[in-house]
């Protein structure tokens, strides 16, 4: 399989060049998937990868000594060239929810402080802070006009000096709306509050900013095409002597040949993090993904899925669906949710009905409990692919 993802050819080539496409990326051989903002399937690359590394595991060729720290470092190298920070910035762990559990575990907290959040974010990025209630911590939950439209004027709006942290999702998992990162970053800096970053739903889809942010946590399931269980837990340097490890063992505590030491001294940088050995298996497949979406250049993916979805909402409105979230714009993400505002229970049956004509779709609802058909498709889709997942919808009556 040619693989090559050179710059100026790639996008063009998975319209035009249906063999290689199917190829490069296994998932696209019997249907059509447009569910990345759920579990993605990974590419043939992290596939290759992964069987590679296993293959040498079962042999016993693998050496865990200073060649794996090597190769996990290139990883880490993968990584901050995705987020744009540095490599002593990184720690290679998943799911995203690991990450924002040690941000919520970690700092010291003291009764009275406050973090802002939205109930409304997916769970992981709510029960962390949450749970900081036992400690006297008040949430300040935002609550925005529209589903995920958190704008800086409304955390401006909430933000008090009580504020100890931000956590917001860099996009909403069911509007699709995006977050303005670097001003909403400034506003928490200006008003000396920290900044946790929910990333997985941009990460690899669109640029996520890191300099504004003090914490990132991102699975690589989702638009990173990796697979679940590795991620990225990025702690900016400057904050990483303020936020204490709150998993501890062999691996992020100083242990010289392999003994214990009478003194707890960390590793540095977002090595501390890492408590034990590291899920190399799935880091690899990850590396792997990662790299090959640099190569193609977020920038240019962000402008696919954005033509892309223009496509998909002008389909959706010719059938009488009603989008959720920006359409265009600084605003808008990958993630595509409609719902119909007249037959709430054909939604479930408009989703199987998909499933069955092998495209794959989600399933979400609002708070209020109105059904969702959630599209979220990668650079990889096709033009051709939405005219088909139209069509499907048309013959069930939309």
């Amino acid at each position: 399989m040619d693989a090559d993802f050179t710059e100026g050819v790639e996008i063009e080539r998975v319209e035009n060049d249906e063999t290689w496409r199917r190829a490069a990326f296994p998932a696209c051989r019997n249907g059509i998937f447009f569910a990345h903002a759920a579990v993605a399937p990974i590419p043939q690359v992290a596939v290759d990868a992964m069987l590679g590394f296993n293959a040498a595991s079962a042999t016993g060729e693998l050496d865990y000594g200073e060649v794996f720290l090597k190769r996990m470092d290139r990883v880490r190298g993968s990584a901050a060239r995705l987020f744009g920070c540095g490599t002593d910035e990184v720690a290679l762990l998943g799911p995203t929810s690991l990450g924002l559990s040690l941000v919520a575990n970690g700092l010291e907290w003291k009764p009275g402080d406050e973090v802002v959040a939205y109930l409304d974010d997916y769970p992981a990025n709510v029960y962390p802070w949450k749970q900081l209630e036992r400690h006297g911590v008040r949430v300040v939950y935002l609550r925005p006009g529209e589903p995920g439209e958190i704008t800086p004027e409304l955390v401006r709006g909430a933000i008090s000096p009580r504020t100890r942290l931000v956590a917001l999702a860099s996009c909403h998992f069911l509007s699709g709306y995006r977050l303005d990162i670097s001003a909403i970053g400034e506003i928490a800096r200006e008003a000396g509050a920290l900044f946790c970053l929910d990333a997985i739903q941009t990460a690899g889809a669109f640029p996520t900013p890191t300099e504004p942010v003090d914490f990132l946590c991102a699975d690589s399931h989702k638009w990173m095409l990796g697979p679940s269980a590795a991620g990225v837990f990025r702690v900016s340097r400057r904050r990483q002597e303020e936020l204490r490890p709150t998993l501890l063992g062999a691996w992020n505590v100083v242990s010289p040949n392999f003994i214990a030491a009478d003194a707890i001294r960390f590793e540095p940088g977002a090595r501390r993090y890492e408590p034990g050995v590291l899920n190399a298996t799935g880091l690899l497949g990850m590396e792997a993904s990662i790299d090959l979406l640099v190569g193609v250049g977020i920038e240019r993916v962000a402008e696919r899925l954005l033509d892309l979805k223009a496509h998909l909402c002008e389909g959706l409105d010719s059938l009488g669906l009603r989008v959720v979230g920006p359409r265009a714009g600084a605003a808008a993400s990958g993630i595509t949710s409609c719902h119909d505002p007249d037959r709430t229970g054909r939604v479930a049956e408009l989703h199987a009905g998909l499933a069955a004509a092998d495209i794959s779709a989600s399933f979400r609802h609002d708070r209020m409990g109105r059904p969702h058909l959630r599209f979220s498709p990668h650079f990889y889709n096709t033009h051709t692919e939405i005219e088909r997942l139209l069509r499907t919808l048309r013959a069930m009556g939309t």
